[in-house]
């Protein structure tokens, strides 16, 4: 498994960050790839993705540690993926996202197609920075 972590600071209390995060039906307006998602009963929640020219759903389980402001996932069939999101204060109006990731390259590779190695982990780097910034500017737009 490889881990990847990346982080973005936005200009929005906690509480208004934490919120965004658990309207699961609004992650493809700032999830690269992601065409649609609901939340389903029993904590789970279903995404159709389209990455590599390929169009996958996925499962997923999902935990939510509220009073730690801390989200954790992961599939529940098919390709294995885990992460969380964990949410720390800044300031009064200022909110580090850390976003934490653990794949397993060659099951993504097989899913999705696309290169191996160094040139996939960059991909996926790139794509999470990408999503990272697009949720600043969807919760700094919400306020």
């Amino acid at each position: 498994m490889s881990t990847l972590e990346e982080h973005v600071d936005v200009g929005v209390p906690i509480d208004t960050a934490w919120n965004s995060l658990h309207r699961v039906e609004n992650y493809p307006l700032f999830v690269e790839g992601v065409r649609d998602a609901r939340a389903e009963t029993g904590g789970r929640a279903h995404l159709d993705v389209e990455a590599g020219g390929r169009t996958r759903e996925f499962e997923a389980e999902v935990s939510d540690r509220g009073g730690e402001h801390v989200l954790e996932w992961h599939t529940t069939a098919g390709t294995e993926l885990a992460g969380s999101v964990s949410l720390q204060p800044i300031d009064q109006n200022h909110t580090r996202v850390q976003v934490r990731i653990e794949y397993d390259p060659a099951a993504l590779r097989e899913t999705f197609g696309g290169p191996k190695g160094f040139a996939q982990a960059s991909a996926i780097e790139r794509l999470v920075r990408s999503d990272l910034g697009h949720f600043k500017e969807y919760v700094e737009r919400q306020r």
